[in-house]
């Protein structure tokens, strides 16, 4: 693939995350829009069922599909993950990281357990992620990472979430310039509070009520919060025609917050 290929026709693509909310949306629509195969990440028995659910759906489109379970906040596994998904259906052109856990807690509450979770999933994983995308997709490839809208914020209580996302803008910025000479294009993408069932657990009845009255555009949502289908259209096109774009971190959110 060349760096000036923009089509989603004929590509493979991996998605950590790839089974539900916005993931699992993601994967219907790049299949939808002519990728050759979908590898969809899940974390855990829980999941499997949407994971399958997705992988039926990515087939009904037409595109080869497949499933693998890991937990991705070792490296081991996150290698295991590139190289399972190389032997099912070929080297990735587009990787795609959703994964992320959210902590709402005041910094002094915080265990060192907690951060050491948090500090896993939140940047561990995403840097070995774009590791293994760099030695495992095709030239001229695409990798987009999720992070949150929040690193424009000036708020408490997210210190260990925010916190713990911000390392992969820098980590997005030395991976667009170490993988740009093989014409890979790497990008983040920062929605704010999406209407997932990722979202509510965090919050109270009173932070739900502002975070849906936060954005500009809020009394133009469905909810007042982000929808996952308001997100994925931009990661299509940062994966594909946007691929101009790259070392970037890009906050979509109806403005909730800027930078």
């Amino acid at each position: 693939m060349s760096a000036n290929t923009n089509s989603l026709q004929g590509k493979v693509v991996l998605i950590a995350g790839g089974a539900k909310n916005l993931g699992g949306l993601l994967a219907r629509d790049l299949a939808d829009h002519g990728a050759k195969a979908v590898a969809i990440h899940y974390n855990s028995d829980a999941t499997r069922p949407a994971a399958e659910e997705t992988v039926a759906a990515v087939k009904a489109a037409g595109a080869e599909a497949v499933a693998f379970q890991a937990d991705l906040t070792t490296a081991g596994a996150v290698e295991r993950l590139f190289a399972d998904t190389v032997a099912a259906v070929g080297r990735p052109d587009i990787a795609v990281n959703t994964v992320g856990m959210v902590l709402k807690k005041p910094m002094a509450e915080i265990t060192e357990d907690e951060f050491d979770t948090m500090s896993a999933v939140n940047a561990k994983s995403a840097f070995f992620f774009l590791k293994e995308a760099g030695r495992h997709v095709n030239d001229g490839g695409r990798i987009c990472t999720l992070v949150t809208s929040l690193l424009g914020a000036y708020t408490p209580f997210y210190a260990a979430y925010a916190g713990l996302k911000a390392p992969v803008e820098h980590f997005t910025r030395a991976a667009s310039r170490e993988f740009g000479e093989r014409g890979i294009s790497v990008t983040a993408i920062g929605p704010g509070p999406m209407d997932t069932p990722f979202f509510y657990p965090a919050e109270g009845e009173d932070a739900v009520a502002y975070h849906k009255t936060a954005a500009a555009l809020s009394p133009y949502s469905k909810t007042g919060l982000t929808d996952i289908a308001d997100i994925v259209p931009w990661i299509r096109f940062l994966v594909s025609d946007g691929w101009w774009m790259t070392g970037q971190t890009i906050l979509v959110n109806g403005g909730y917050t800027t930078k």
